[in-house]
């Protein structure tokens, strides 16, 4: 994708006097930094603003946090498909028209956030962003490398970019408290609404340039993506609300993934029998590449300890989306300092290595947050939670500069299956990693609740003690010893239960550890057998010439 871009007006526009071009060639690059970093922004504020405050639009919309997940679900449903549809729109009709109608769209849908009622409302106006937003993405991308030099961009500006994506979860969430106590739900939209029309005004200001334009999209191509968009999306909601109706409970999950296997299935059989096909299913299918795709996938897997479980524990114990600012300015900070390491070190050649690195700081952060008490406050994970930080930064730059590489060997059709298998993992393997965590934590949380309570009777004269003391907090206000009793008995039993998180959210951090472990110890035992089987072949190729 990157290397696409070009310096070149397109052909099929109309020649521009000297005197409106020149302000295009002297715009300085930091401009169109700022305008990749607000783009971002927009993006991410947008995408997590939910997410970061459900309990709090829970309250706005008189919501269950079953019927506030569905915000999250209505928005992911169309944006995890979209991104790849978008690509050859962008090619189609140019990159200038694309951003202009894209940020429009953006700006109209953040208007309408404004007079959001009730809950039905709000999960339609949030499907209709989860369409608005799927562009901003790929434009932070592109202002991000557009003055970065064509040897670089593969590098710098790769990292760079995906840097600054990455940056913008931890960064919106330093925002929110302050914002939710300013005004609501209504000052997050306001505030949504805001860095849409200055981003408006930045693409306005500051246009891209844009390769020739090229008749890309086939009637086929559309019938394939709405497949694609159908079978992605029932994905999406399943993964996303699955573990709160509960896989086996709700006849609809069942159906729900008929149809999206169905749909994906229909869309591959469409795509083996094309001559162009919209990607290409047996390259996508090759050793080579399934090896790559299940490395994106456990990376992803891996990170879900920061981006969802971490964040969950401090929401399990009582804390405040207020009183984790620390945590995400850490995990901002940690995120720009892996972004500027992995550009000073990001080299071809050196992926084993940068994996490996990236792997042991994972399995030791997550080692040290599977110690977690329910004292345990997020200045106590500071440290382990900045180095998974940094190993992300470090990672997706990387990996997707590799896979690029590959694909440009194999030539330019090869650029857009592989963008499409990056999306997927990235958006769908988060879903994935979320809920089977998400999963395993409910599991394992009654099975430690059963434990701890079976070990817990009433006869014990340490139990009775401390149903006692718990239930001297009501002694002012109820004089019937029985109910006093009962007050003290529900009381521990919610303690019980947060033990029980505790050691369930420990369990996870744990497991995630041993996955590190295990996938740095077999990265290690490939990297020295590479190395063991390359001293080999040279031995023998420098002693051929003697023994000849």
């Amino acid at each position: 994708m990157a290397a696409q871009e070009t310096d070149s007006e397109p052909e099929l526009a109309a020649p521009v006097p000297p005197a409106a071009a020149a302000p295009v060639r002297t715009m300085p690059a930091f401009a169109y930094f700022g305008a990749s970093t607000l783009l971002a922004l927009a993006q991410g504020f947008g995408m997590n603003m939910i997410a970061g405050n459900l309990p709090q639009f829970q309250g706005a919309y008189s919501a269950t946090q079953t019927e506030a997940t569905w915000l999250i679900a209505a928005y992911l449903a169309p944006n995890v498909s979209l991104s790849v549809a978008l690509i050859k729109v962008r090619q189609q009709f140019g990159i200038r028209t694309f951003a202009e109608w894209s940020i429009g769209v953006f700006v109209l849908v953040s208007i309408l956030h404004l007079f959001v009622t009730d809950l039905q409302s709000a999960i339609a106006i949030r499907f209709v962003a989860g369409i608005a937003a799927a562009p901003m993405s790929g434009l932070a991308f592109l202002y991000m490398i557009e003055k970065v030099s064509p040897e670089h961009k593969l590098t710098y500006g790769l990292t760079a970019a995906l840097t600054n994506i990455a940056l913008m979860p931890s960064l919106t969430r330093v925002l929110f408290p302050a914002l939710f106590d300013l005004g609501g739900v209504h000052a997050l939209y306001l505030f949504e609404l805001g860095l849409a029309m200055m981003a408006f005004g930045a693409i306005y200001l500051l246009p891209l340039a844009s390769p020739p334009r090229a008749k890309v999209i086939e009637p086929l191509d559309i019938i394939s993506y709405l497949f694609v968009a159908v079978g992605f999306g029932a994905l999406a909601i399943v993964l996303t609300t699955g573990r709160l109706y509960w896989w086996l409970e709700a006849p609809w999950i069942g159906k729900a993934l008929v149809v999206s296997f169905a749909c994906l299935a229909a869309a591959a059989l469409i795509e083996l029998n094309r001559k162009q096909p919209f990607f290409d299913i047996r390259w996508l299918t090759s050793p080579e590449i399934v090896h790559f795709t299940l490395v994106l996938l456990l990376f992803r897997l891996l990170l879900t300890e920061q981006t969802a479980s971490a964040t969950n524990f401090f929401l399990i114990l009582g804390l405040q989306a207020d009183q984790l600012t620390g945590l995400y300015s850490v995990i901002a900070v940690s995120t720009v300092f892996g972004g500027l390491l992995c550009a000073l070190v990001i080299k071809p050649g050196r992926e084993p290595h940068i994996h490996l690195f990236c792997l042991s700081l994972i399995a030791i952060g997550a080692f040290m947050d599977s110690r977690a008490t329910n004292l345990t406050r997020p200045h106590d994970i500071y440290l382990s939670q900045g180095m998974i930080a940094v190993a992300s930064a470090m990672f997706l730059p990387l990996t997707m500069g590799q896979g690029l590489a590959n694909a440009l060997k194999k030539g330019p059709n090869y650029i857009f299956s592989f963008i499409i298998l990056f999306l997927a993992t990235q958006s769908l393997g988060a879903q994935m990693a979320s809920a089977a965590f998400g999963t395993l934590i409910t599991l394992r949380e009654k099975f430690h609740a059963n434990v701890l309570a079976q070990a817990i009777t009433l006869t014990d004269p340490v139990v009775a003690n401390r149903v006692s003391q718990l239930s001297a907090t009501y002694g002012h206000t109820l004089t019937d010893s029985a109910l006093l009793k009962a007050e003290g008995t529900n009381l521990l039993s919610q303690q019980i239960t947060r033990e029980a998180n505790v050691l369930a959210y420990n369990d996870v951090f744990l497991l995630i550890c041993v996955l590190s472990a295990g996938a740095a110890l077999c990265l290690l035992a490939h990297v020295t057998f590479n190395a063991i089987k390359n001293r080999i072949r040279d031995r023998h190729a420098a002693e051929a010439p003697v023994a000849a």
